[in-house]
């Protein structure tokens, strides 16, 4: 290994150049502070995680990226769901329709141009970007941190007066300090790609999100631009790891033993580049907070991607984070309450999403999402969920809660098959407590 030839400094170094990264890199330059991002690949690069949010649209404003957004991408007005049953027609839950009408669409990217865009503009902010600069290690304190970079064969050493680890899965602080842990209670994996030849619906709804439930899990069709259409399947485990073949050969395998009604809108679907894996989908870090460094997005936890949430809490935390460092930095009496802003909401959020998400599979769930009522306006309630607008005291928290009555309810009614589906669950996170692995190879 090369002896260090180079001393820097800055006031915040953000590991990660993702969306959480980038948007507290903004923020922060935007601040007047000396920021430097360290990001291992070269941008544009390939990430899942196409679909936003109409909450997302705000936080675009915030840094002045909206209209390249809308250029670069295909209008989403909602969501549909697909029963297991293929003579049962999808319920479409529109945006338009939740309990906040100012928030009615959004839209699904090809993540590696919104995350190259993001990152531009927070270096037209004044932030320093360096690409592949893989950080190696880091050491932090109340003092100050000190990282050790490799770039382009040299390796440098940073000194920074507070560090922002938005490193994504790679987990870097995390994985410093093991406080790293799988979610137990939704072990999943997931293999996916990029298709051409594949359908949309027709109209006004040719952008919709398909979510379709099969014996193993879910698949998601995501239309992107230029005719591609993103398809994955998020699966338990178990069934991922029957793989003996490539990823393309088992995606192909998966789609051709679904729900009719999905065989058929595969039946041109072409893959263009590679099929990726990927398993362990869901975690969350046991801290978010240090002397001296936060973690923020996927740094911090991950969700299964069901609702599309990852940009959106991502560049949320990112913000609410950056707002804490500038205060902190700034030695403004704001800053615990700043902190603890901070830690409440990204916590919540994750809570809001994980609750729906472990039982996404149970049939109380597929019962209420497929047969909806609106009392006490629980349906616009659970559409504001699916809009990522679950933060505001806007009256979606209250409504959301009877909408877990009703899932007991209906869950009591089935209670033989939430029965087998709640010891399913459980089974796989003893696996996970006692040290078992859901990982999937990407190769």
């Amino acid at each position: 290994m090369n002896i260090p030839k180079m001393n820097h400094d800055c006031d915040v170094a953000i590991v990660g150049g993702g969306p959480a990264g980038s948007t507290a890199a903004y923020s922060l330059a935007k601040a007047g502070w000396k920021v430097t991002l360290f990001e291992k690949a070269q941008h544009p690069r390939f990430h899942i995680g196409e679909s936003l949010l109409p909450m997302n649209l705000p936080l675009f404003e915030r840094v002045g990226v909206m209209d390249q957004v809308a250029k670069i991408g295909v209008y989403k007005p909602g969501a549909e769901f697909y029963d297991p049953d293929p003579t049962r027609p999808p319920h479409r839950f529109y945006f338009r329709d939740s309990l906040d009408k100012a928030y009615p669409d959004a839209y699904q990217i090809r993540r590696d141009q919104l995350d190259n865009l993001l990152l531009r503009n927070c270096q037209a902010a004044g932030a320093q970007v360096l690409e592949q600069a893989r950080v190696q290690s880091v050491e932090i304190s109340e003092q100050g941190s000190s990282l050790s970079v490799q770039q382009g064969g040299e390796l440098s050493q940073w000194r920074a007066r507070y560090l922002i680890d938005a490193s994504g899965r790679d987990t870097l602080l995390a994985n410093h300090f093991q406080i790293k842990r799988k979610n137990a209670r939704h072990a999943s994996a997931a293999i996916f790609g990029h298709f051409k030849g594949v359908p949309r619906n027709p109209g006004e709804n040719s952008g919709l999100i398909s979510v379709c439930w099969f014996e193993h899990g879910w698949i998601w069709f995501i239309p992107l631009p230029d005719d591609v259409m993103s398809i994955g399947a998020v699966c338990n485990p178990d069934y991922l790891k029957t793989r003996k073949t490539s990823p393309a050969e088992f995606l192909m395998h998966t789609l051709r033993h679904v729900p009719k009604h999905v065989q058929e809108r595969v039946a041109q679907a072409q893959l263009i580049g590679e099929a990726r894996a990927t398993g362990n989908y869901s975690y969350q870090c046991s801290r978010m907070c240090f002397p001296g460094a936060i973690l923020i997005g996927d740094a911090y936890a991950f969700v299964d991607p069901v609702f599309s949430s990852g940009v959106l809490l991502g560049m949320r935390s990112a913000f609410n984070g950056a707002d804490y460092v500038d205060a902190l930095l700034r030695g403004d009496r704001s800053a615990t309450q700043k902190r603890r802003h901070f830690e409440k909401q990204t916590r919540r959020s994750i809570v809001q999403f994980s609750w729906m998400i472990s039982r996404f599979n149970s049939p109380g769930i597929r019962h209420l999402f497929m047969n909806p009522g609106n009392p006490f306006r629980v349906q616009e309630a659970v559409t504001s969920l699916l809009a990522g607008d679950i933060d505001r005291p806007n009256g979606v928290y209250p409504r959301l809660l009877f909408f877990r009555a009703l899932y007991y309810f209906f869950s009591a009614l089935k209670w033989r098959e939430a029965l087998r589906e709640w010891r399913v669950r459980r089974a796989r996170a003893r696996v996970e407590f006692r040290g078992g692995t859901s990982e999937v190879d990407t190769a």
